[in-house]
């Protein structure tokens, strides 16, 4: 049994995904208002219906068309069991199909920003909208709701949507053919929360202080008397990961963290000093940068430097964990989204996980069971747990960092000077954001030194150096993200800085590519 299956959850929403690209923000808001929730792939939503016995359910939207034969449909089940049910987008098409009414296409599409016209009073709407109020919601469709349910009634309509949001009270059954998972519906969260408080009658006491408790009762359970090995990255998902379980069974953790001499400046160190002093945790450093750079060295194929340090990972690990004689368990930081992609709607192939979670081949090659205390959480509530387990705010804030590190920053060959010299570039940068007050506002930035030298001039001489890239982004979740819109003198001022005080470049550059088309990192 995993952590996950030991965990029992009374009050859990189910959420049956139809293939929309937000599906996990409706996970997201449910757990914002203090419920549990899941997701799965409306091919499993029967067998997810009997193995989580939900307190109620909500319906996705989707790409598909109820109209098309073979279109996708809730399991009866959901409507049989009296439990409140509410319909998003193509979940209320799907309801108002499978409950008797009628769906068509070929009338005006809505995509982006409308304007919803409150009709009726509805607990759904209670203490955030009042009858004959307008209100802003983002509308994403082209076919519609045209013939009710039985027992179903208009609460909301608007230009091009008469059904927008209807709603069976009796029964509980409620639709909405706007998104309020989503923040351009600037009041769905209330609606969401009205729907498991208010409705479904949810208490709301979903917490990290709770879930930390049941976590540490579950790994206790779980490993037993056994000893747990954990590749400790200095990542906040594999830091949270290791304090939770060194919690639950103290000195039978040992971590390891295998320093490939591609991180930021100083962090091994600031890691390794944290975790002993503070925690008191038994960690292994292993300092490996000579056989990583060594193996890296004028390598410039990025998918190579890749698999060099997975491979390279792995037998480092796998060699300090026989000189510890080994363990019956290894933990992961694995967290829901990559749950969610492994049995995504589509039923494609998990994507792949970062290196510093994925210890791929490592449990069956060393005979062990994975422990993944963080795989029910998303990246927010794992930071929360973090405060929950007495990790610095400074830590848990912490921009996301690439498993491979610096090599994937440093486009063309990898060399220790390039290293050295994208450090102190990345140092200074990320101490000028902060000194800026700029740090939390931005989702992730960094340095990249790229493989370009150009003619330069210092006090009387000609330099012939290094160009420095600089990366900041936006972003919810990393999927999608735009450039940071910085002020012209802080660049000015930060590129003087790099210059002046970084020996090997000459020429700084900022990077304003939003993702898509690019990526956020280079390589």
């Amino acid at each position: 049994m995993s952590v996950s299956d030991l965990i029992q959850h009374p009050d859990t929403v189910l959420i049956i995904d139809f293939g929309s690209q937000v599906t996990q923000l409706i996970a997201r808001r449910v757990r914002e208002a203090g419920v549990y929730s899941e997701i799965v792939p409306f091919q499993s939503a029967a067998e997810g219906f009997e193995r989580l016995q939900p307190k109620a359910v909500i319906l996705s939207g989707g790409p598909a068309s109820t109209t098309d034969i073979g279109s996708p449909r809730a399991p009866q089940i959901v409507f049989d069991s009296g439990v409140p049910v509410l319909g998003i987008c193509y979940g209320q098409q799907v309801m108002a199909e499978q409950l008797g009414g009628k769906v068509e296409g070929g009338h005006h599409r809505e995509f982006g920003r409308a304007y919803m016209q409150v009709d009726a009073s509805s607990p759904l709407f209670d203490g955030v909208w009042s009858t004959g109020e307008r209100h802003q919601v983002w509308m994403s469709h082209g076919d519609r709701v045209t013939k009710l349910p039985d027992g179903f009634e208009v609460i909301g309509s608007s230009q091009n949507a008469p059904l927008a949001a209807t709603a069976d009270e009796a029964r509980k059954y409620y639709a909405v053919q706007f998104h309020p998972e989503v923040v351009h519906t600037p009041d769905g969260a209330k609606l969401l929360s009205n729907f498991v408080h208010k409705i479904a009658g949810l208490k709301g006491d979903w917490t990290m202080a709770a879930y930390k408790d049941q976590a540490i009762a579950a790994i206790r359970e779980q490993v037993g008397d056994g000893r747990v090995l954990c590749a400790l990255s200095g990542g906040v998902d594999s830091s949270v990961a290791a304090l939770l379980i060194h919690e639950a069974i103290g000195d039978r953790l040992t971590c390891v963290l295998v320093d490939h001499g591609l991180m930021r400046m100083n962090e091994a160190a600031e890691v390794v000093a944290m975790f002993r002093e503070h925690y008191n945790l038994h960690l292994v450093h292993v300092d490996a940068a000579d056989t990583f750079i060594g193996a890296l060295e004028g390598e410039a194929d990025p998918e190579k430097k890749r698999k060099t340090i997975g491979r390279l990972f792995i037998e480092v690990f796998e060699e300090e964990a026989r000189k510890l004689g080994g363990a019956d368990f290894l933990a992961q930081g694995t967290l829901y989204p990559d749950v969610i992609e492994s049995v995504s709607f589509t039923g494609g192939p998990s994507v792949t996980i970062k290196s510093h979670h994925n210890v791929g081949g490592l449990p069956e090659r060393m005979n062990m069971q994975l422990v993944e205390p963080l795989r029910e959480l998303f990246k927010d509530e794992v930071r929360e747990l973090g405060k929950e387990l007495g990790l610095p705010d400074h830590f848990i804030g912490r921009h996301p960092f690439p498993g491979p590190g610096l090599a994937i920053r440093c486009p063309g060959g990898v060399t220790r000077e390039k290293i050295r010299i994208l450090q102190e570039a990345d140092a200074i940068y990320l101490d000028e954001i902060r000194k800026a007050g700029l740090y939390d506002a931005i989702w992730q930035a960094f340095a990249v030194l790229l493989p370009v030298q150009t003619v330069g001039v210092m006090g009387d001489g000609r330099t012939y150096e290094f160009v420095c890239a600089l990366r900041a982004v936006t972003s919810v979740d990393g999927m999608t993200a735009d450039f940071y819109h910085y002020d012209m003198s802080f660049l000015g001022n930060t590129a003087t800085r790099i210059i002046n005080e970084v020996r090997g470049i000459n020429r700084v550059v900022y990077d304003v590519t939003s993702k898509p088309p690019g990526t956020i990192e280079w390589e």
